[in-house]
């Protein structure tokens, strides 16, 4: 099973960045998929980021322009960038790993993101 550790998050001022790492374990990295996910308080868990195993990226229409998503197989780590925050982003943001079209059960333990206006 995967392990995931994500880290970065923190407390930003609308319109600043940060950048989230994702660390994983448990799986040959560079055959997976990687992505993504934030759960607004009060809301639903939602994806808004994915990159193949062959680098290819997918970003959902409220973050496509501001985020940016990459990964470093050799560290088995991706990462999201994150600029122009907004309130909205405010969420706890979780990675995870997917081989196919399945996506892992095993979810970490998120990292906060709080942007304030």
């Amino acid at each position: 099973q995967v392990q995931l550790v994500e880290s970065g998050g923190g407390l930003v001022q609308s319109g600043g960045s940060l950048r989230l790492s994702c660390a994983a374990s448990g799986i040959v990295f560079r055959y997976y998929n990687m992505g993504w996910f934030r759960q607004p308080p009060g809301k639903e868990r939602q994806r808004i980021a994915r990159i193949t195993s062959g680098g290819y990226t997918n970003l959902a229409d409220s973050v496509r322009g501001r985020f940016t998503i990459s990964r470093d197989d050799a560290k088995k780590t991706v990462y999201l960038q994150m600029t122009s925050l907004v309130p909205d982003d405010t969420a706890v943001y979780y990675c995870n790993a997917q081989y196919g079209h399945a996506w892992s059960h095993n979810w970490g333990q998120g990292t906060q993101v709080t942007v304030s206006s």
